[in-house]
Order: structure tokens, then sequence, then C-alpha cells
């Protein structure tokens, strides 16, 4: 079949894939193999393909691909999360586009909407994963509200609850007005703002005398209940056992004295406002104060709001702000530049609110993952940096949160039958409920409309911190032969911003829950930012559209373009360019093949020397990529394994070693070579396939008519086997004197159809590769020894070689001074900057051996090269 002059990735794409599914190539079922397992982080259910997702699985991918090739059973396990704030958020925004408000609808026809929104859009994800390539085990797709899956959620939640970890509380939480839910701290992020400090004046009751408070938020004092002086402030003793009037309104409230006010911060009298700080619930619930909650769950102020009522917390800031300077009660306001809790999902500000929520107890489910992480290095985070990060999340752990006033989501299975704090039952359907709330209540008359459950939903990170466990239902039937055999699974590859959230989580249940690590190592990718150094963002408009990409370079070329970009850990800065390159690669790997099948193959001819010694040559380099290949697999430097194998395929199979087996024009080529050449070239195919798999298997099968078991995405990883290493570096030497011999005639122009003759102070014995200096460097032959006495040309070094030419007219033996002298002062310059590293005992002691073997022979040869200009500048 005659392959087609341009490589067109549309074309074969949806085939090949379409192939590949066909013949189940990415289908996992137990086996005696040894498994590889990998979950994927599972997108937002309506989410679409972004650069983020890209990387990570593209990262995935050539990780699973490879497994599959050296003979794993390779499990890549598909699936996408509920979501719970951001899908709901989305579908209330759909239903205010038609009119329909979420408070007018029951919680059934919401579900019902939610339900329609994600059977619409949910998945759309999933198979813009496929156009990428990715290989992952389709009939294994999980859904976070699968029923199974949320079983597993309600059954966790009922062992912790039973087992005292979970517990319901009235605390202060963060709530998110926009939203409508309060969220976890990790989910809070703190943000640089400018904004104001207002110095309130607070009159004394009978007395002419007013305290200054400095405040952030003038409307919150609508809530304040206390103001707070240290007990030793000599400025505020004669005020003890007095009250101030709330300003803008007749409501008195208490001095009262804590020495948790600094004397030395503002005025050193503080407001306390018990429903709307942390703090101040603190010193509220020590002095007994009241607790006045002034805001509704979107933001807006409360019946308790007075004249504010129903407007918007930062339209009441301005109206409360002028409304204090119009009663001359506002003293001053300073500029002041503070941090503010910004919802991670919303990006809506914070607010501080007391609620009953449900928490989980974290110190004795932390201890475990601490241990696995940290103490044993069971778990290996990649890079290692990230433990610091992990260790301070790890051990400054809090209480979570795990209730959301949600309706999409797994409802928290909390049955209440009575008016009392602890009336309430935990179980997994209504009629296990009632049987355990007769039991507690010892009132056997209760019906199930007695019962009413809890309308919050549980976070959704309490559902994703199960997945490497749930989708292989090993929560319901922790024996079955699925969870036995893929559990724990190799690799997790996500982003550092969700170590915590869902990675530390994850390793807590997967030791509370199966005695075991739940993966061994966790490699974390970077951020995707642009040329810029910003993040990429729908708001910043520098995100390019994903798919549109592929459209345009082919997915191969995406994937080579976002590895070129990438090492571990580093966030990486992405340019389209990048995948330009890659598709310029892909296009140099279709034209080499297309150079060899355009040879004709000619029985009777003997294989040349030339192409015995480049093939012997390129055998033992690509053995010894293929090492630093593997290393860097096992290292996870992905990024450098793929510069290893670009290198090899661009360079050495396609600039030196086609250049030196290829036939002279219009002439054939032998048997023998070609056999060889080939089989190279189908090396090269394994282990570019992870990386890119469209383009390797086309060609796979151009090669040959391949059967389905050979299709390339099964076929066998190159098994490494040892290389000479004098081979490699004799061939360095040579090619370092081609490059020579091309300056050369480029200084004296010299075309390159003009052949030449070559001097070299060498004994021949010692040489090889002689052939290919009289290819590629147009040498009709080679002399060891010094040129005669009479010698006319010029001369150049390699090494510790000197190398000349002859020519029609003699050197200038100025320009040559010059030349040799600066060429002298570089080598001084880089011997020092080699004995330097040398002599860094870090360098020696960290660095591999080979790498000091080879900074120790650059030293040796530098050390050989200056004393032979040395000779020849005092020769002239």
């Amino acid at each position: 079949m005659e392959i087609p002059s341009k490589f067109d990735a549309k074309g074969i794409e949806s085939k090949w894939y379409a192939f590949w599914q066909k013949n189940n190539f990415f289908k996992s079922t137990p086996d005696e193999r040894e498994p590889y397992t990998i979950v994927i982080p599972p997108p937002n259910v309506t989410g679409v393909l972004h650069m983020g997702h890209m990387l990570n699985n593209s990262l995935q991918d050539i990780i699973i691909r490879r497994a599959r090739m050296r003979g794993y059973n390779a499990c890549w396990v598909p699936g996408t999360d509920h979501a719970s704030i951001a899908t709901e958020a989305k579908v209330v925004a759909k239903l205010k586009s038609k009119g329909i408000e979420k408070r007018d609808l029951t919680r059934e026809e919401f579900l019902n909407h939610a339900w329609e929104w994600t059977e619409e859009y949910g998945g759309v994800i999933l198979e813009q994963l496929k156009k990428l390539g990715c290989s992952c085990d389709w009939d294994r797709t999980k859904f976070t509200l699968d029923p199974e899956m949320t079983e597993s959620v309600l059954q966790i939640f009922e062992k912790l609850h039973d087992e005292g970890l979970i517990y319901r509380g009235f605390r202060m939480v963060n709530w998110d007005p926009e939203a409508q839910t309060t969220v976890s701290d990790e989910e809070v992020l703190f943000e640089e703002k400018n904004g104001n400090l207002y110095h309130i004046a607070y009159q004394v009751v009978d007395s002419d005398e007013k305290v200054i408070v400095a405040t952030t938020r003038p409307e919150t004092l609508l809530g304040d209940t206390a103001v707070c002086v240290h007990p030793e402030d000599e400025r505020y003793l004669h005020l003890k056992g007095k009250k101030v009037y709330v300003p803008l309104t007749e409501r008195i409230i208490p001095i009262i004295e804590d020495d948790y006010v600094a004397m030395d911060f503002g005025t050193g009298c503080l407001k306390v406002t018990p429903a709307h700080d942390q703090n101040d619930k603190i010193l509220g619930e020590k002095h007994q104060l009241q607790v006045i909650d002034i805001f509704n769950s979107d933001g807006t102020l409360n019946e308790n709001g007075g004249d504010y009522q129903n407007l918007d917390r930062f339209k009441v800031r301005k109206i409360i702000t002028k409304d204090l300077e119009a009663q001359k009660i506002l003293i001053k306001t300073e500029s002041h530049r503070h941090k503010v809790g910004i919802s991670e999902r919303t990006k809506a500000v914070i607010e501080p609110r007391l609620s009953d929520q449900w928490f989980l107890k974290m110190e004795e489910l932390a201890q475990p993952a601490i241990d696995g992480v940290l103490n044993s290095n069971y778990i290996e985070l990649l890079p290692e940096k990230f433990k610091n990060t992990y260790r301070h999340w790890m051990e400054n752990i809090r209480d979570w949160n795990i209730s959301r006033q949600l309706w999409w989501g797994q409802r928290i299975p909390a049955y209440f039958y009575g008016k009392g704090k602890d009336d309430y039952v935990v179980a997994l359907d209504e009629v296990k409920a009632l049987e355990k709330a007769k039991l507690k209540s010892g009132n056997n008359s209760l019906k199930a409309n007695d019962l009413r459950q809890d309308e919050d939903v549980l976070d959704t990170w309490f559902s994703s911190w199960l997945w490497p466990i749930s989708v292989f239902d090993g929560i319901r039937y922790p024996e079955n032969e699925e969870i036995q055999y893929y559990y724990p699974t190799q690799d997790l590859v996500t982003g550092p911003d969700i170590l915590f959230f869902w990675v530390a989580r994850m390793i807590m249940s997967g030791y509370a829950f199966r005695d075991e690590k739940p993966f061994s190592k966790v490699y974390l990718t970077g951020l995707v930012r642009d040329q810029k150094g910003r993040k990429m963002s729908k708001q910043l408009g520098n995100s390019p559209d994903a798919i549109k990409l592929i459209e345009d370079f082919g997915a191969d070329a995406v994937r080579v373009g976002l590895m070129l970009s990438s090492a571990a850990g580093n966030d990486l800065l992405f340019d389209e360019s990048l995948c330009q390159q890659g598709k310029n690669f892909a296009n140099k790997i279709w034209n080499a093949y297309r150079l060899i099948e355009g040879w004709k193959i000619k029985e009777d001819l003997k294989m040349p020397k030339v192409a015995t010694e480049a093939l012997e040559w390129y055998e033992n380099q690509f053995e010894k990529s293929l090492a630093w290949v593997d290393e860097n697999f096992d290292k996870y430097r992905i990024s450098d394994a793929l510069m290893s194998i670009y290198k090899l395929v661009w360079d050495d199979f396609c600039s030196w070693l086609l250049e030196l087996i290829k036939p002279e024009y219009g002439q054939p080529i032998d048997r023998e070579t070609y056999k060889k050449v080939i089989t190279l070239f189908e090396k090269n195919l394994r282990i570019l396939h992870p990386f890119m798999p469209f383009i390797t298997e086309e060609l796979w099968h151009f090669i040959a008519d391949q059967k389905q078991r050979d299709s390339l995405t099964v076929s066998a990883w190159p098994v490494r086997r040892n290389f000479n290493e004098k081979c490699i570096n004799d061939f360095e030497l040579v090619q370092q004197i081609i490059g020579g011999i091309r300056n050369f005639r480029k200084e004296k122009n010299i075309v390159p159809k003009d052949m030449i003759s070559l001097y070299i102070n060498k004994d021949k014995s010692n040489f090889k590769f002689e052939s290919a200096i009289l290819k590629l460097g147009g040498v009709s032959e080679i002399k060891y020894s010094t040129p005669p006495e009479d010698f006319v040309g010029g001369s150049f070094r390699i090494r510790n070689l000197e190398l000349f030419i002859p020519t029609n007219a003699a050197e200038d033996p100025e320009a040559e001074k010059e030349k040799l002298t600066q060429e002298l002062s570089y080598t001084k310059g880089f011997l020092v900057s080699v004995e330097k590293k040398l002599s860094n005992k870090r360098f020696v002691a960290n660095a591999p051996e080979k790498v000091i073997d080879l900074e120790r022979k650059k030293a040796s040869d530098a050390r050989e090269k200056i004393l032979l200009l040395e000779k020849n500048l005092g020769s002239l």
C-alpha cells in the first residue's frame, strides 16, 4: 500500500480510535498478569476539555500505554464528578433564564431539571478525551451519583457516624452567599484587597463620652452585642460596667473586659459581633452575649437589619457609611489593605455564619496518612517539594465540614423524629431509619411520615475521597475480586491545587476503609500558564480552545507540545508554537518512512561498509537512549523521556543514520540494510507510541499488513540490551569532525560537490567510522599523518585532534593566530568551569557516576586541546 505524500491527522485519528475500541485493546479484566491501575481524576460532569485536562490526561495516557506495552494488565478507570456547587449553579442559572426560581420548585422538581441538564451536557468531556487519544477502559466509566457509588458514600457516612467520628454541631462556618452553602476552610482563598478602616463613635449611656471603634465592616454593627476593652487599659478603666448605644439604633449593649483585646492595636476598643466573626463568637460564649444574625443566606440583610432589610451587604456598607457621616459619628475613614476570604468556586466574598452543620473528626484519620507519606515514604509525592505543603496541611488539620446547603448531591442520611438536638438516626434508607428511630426513641408507634430527612447534601469531596475504592465497588463488597486485584492502584496524576482537597483525603480513606494506601505514586503536574506567566482562564481570554488545537494540529502534535513544555511539578508556559513543533515532528517521522519506502531493493547487492558501521552505531545509540527513556519514566520525568526520543528520531535517525545509508540518487539499496533500518524504525515507533499513538499506529500498519494482535497499542515495549559506549563515543567524534569539515567548507567557500582530502594527526588503527567521514564530508581520501612541509591549506581542531584540509590558497598567519588565540581562550574558560563543577563536593556526592566520569573526560580533553593549541601558536 502506497503511503500518501502528506500526513493527515484528521483522516486517521477517528479510524484508529474506533479500531482500538472495537478490538477491546483498552479493556481490562482480572487475570494472571500483574495489574497496572490508574483512576482518572474525575472532571465535572458538565465540564468541557481545557488545557489542564489536556496536560493531566495526556500524562496518564502516556503512562498507561507504556504499561500496557510492557505486559501489565493496564486498567485506566474513567469517570465524572457530580460537582454539587458548580452543577447546581449552572442549573439555577438555566432555570432563571426561563423565569423559574429554585425557591418555587420542590426538591424533586429541581432534581429532575438537574438530571436533564446532566444527561444533556454530561459526558461531553469524556468524548473529548477520546479525541485526545486517551486509552481508558470506557466500560468502567463511573459517575459519583451512580446508585452504587451513592450507596457506598452513604454507607461510609453511617459507619463514621456510628464510630463517633461524624457529629452535628452549631459552628461558625464559611458561607458562600452566591452558592448559598457552606464551603470548607480549604475551599476559601485569601486575597489582598483594598478597603477602608472606619472609625465609629459609640455613645456611652448616661454620659457625653464616646468610645471609638475601628472596623472594616460597618454594616455588621447592627449585629453588635458588646464593646470590649482590655481590663488593664488605663484609658477605659472608668468605663467598667458601663454600656453604650449601638450607632443608628436605640439598642444598648455592655462594655466588657477581656485580655483578648490588644491595647496597642487601633483604638483598643473592639466591637463584638458573635454571629459574624469566629473570634467574636468565642468572646460571646465566654461572656454569655446575645447572638444577632443580620444576614439572609444570599448576603442581604434580614429583619435584624432594620431599615436596611433586603439590601445587599455591600450596598448597605455604602449607605450606612453615609448615614454615620450624616449623624457625625463616623469620625474618620482610612485606606486599609487586608486579606479577604473568597469562595474558590464562585469567587464570592465569604461570610462567617453560625449554622448547624455536620462535621467529620480528622485528627485520628490523618495520622496513618501522615505516616504513609512523610514517615515511611510508602506513598511517593513527585516532585518531593510538595511534601512540605502536605505536612503543613496534615499537621494543622481541622474537622471537616461535610454538609452543604444544596439539593444536587448525596443527601445526608440523617432522619429526625423529634425536636430534641439528638432526636435523629442515621440509616441508608427510610425503612432502616424507622426501625432505628423506634428503637432509639422507645416509641413503636412512629410512622414513616413522622421522619424528616436532613435537607443538606454531602460535600462533593466526601464522595470523591472514596474514588479509588468505590470505582471497584470496594465499599459495598470489600472482598470482591476486582478490589482485591486492582487495589491499591499504581499512579495518580493530578494538580497540586487539590493535594489536600482530594489526594490527602483519598489517602486517609484508603487507610481507614482498606487499611492500605490507595496508590503508590502521586505525580503532581504544574499549572498551565500563558507566555506572560498568567494562569490560563476564560476570564482572561488566554486559554485556547482545546478541541480546536486538536483540529488544527492533530492530537499527537498537541500531546507532544504539552510534554515539551512540561517538567514535573513546574508550571508550564504553553505556546501554540509548541504544537506546531509537534506537528513538524510528526511530519518528520512520516517523511522518514516515505524516504525508506521509496528505496528500490536489489537482492544481489551486499551491504556497504558505511551502512554496516552506521547501523552498528544506531543500534547502540538506540539502546543507550532507551535506557535513558526508561530511567526518566521510572523517575516520572516524562518530558525528559520525550526529549530523548525526539533527539533520537530527529537527529540520530533522520539526520545521521538515513543520510549515511541512503543510496545515491536513482540507485537501489541492498536487502539486508533495508531490513535492518525497517526493524530500527519499528523500534522507534514502539517508544514513540505512548506519546504519539495515532501516527505510530498508522505507520505500523503501512510497514506490513499487521494482524489485529499485532496492533502497536498492544505490541511489546523494547527490552533493554547492553550497548557499546565506546562505539557511541567514537561516532560522536566523527560527527564533530564532519561538522568541522562543513564549517571549513563554508568559511573557504568550497561547495559540497567538490571533493577534498583530509589529514588527521591520529593512528588509523584507533580510528573508526572513516566511511562516514568520506560520505558525509565529501572527502576523497584520509591520510593519518601531519601534512608535508610544503602544505597549502587550512586546519581546525576537534578535541585533541588537529585536522588539515588542502586548498589552493595558504592560510593567513595573522588570521590563523587570532583564531587559535580565541579558541585557546575559550577552551581555558571551559576547563575552568568543568574543574569548578568537579571541585563542588555536593555535585560529586550527588551526581551519578557516569555524569562525573563525563565531566572528567571533558576536563581531560580540554587539557589536551590546550596543549595542542599552545603548540600550534608557538609554531606560528
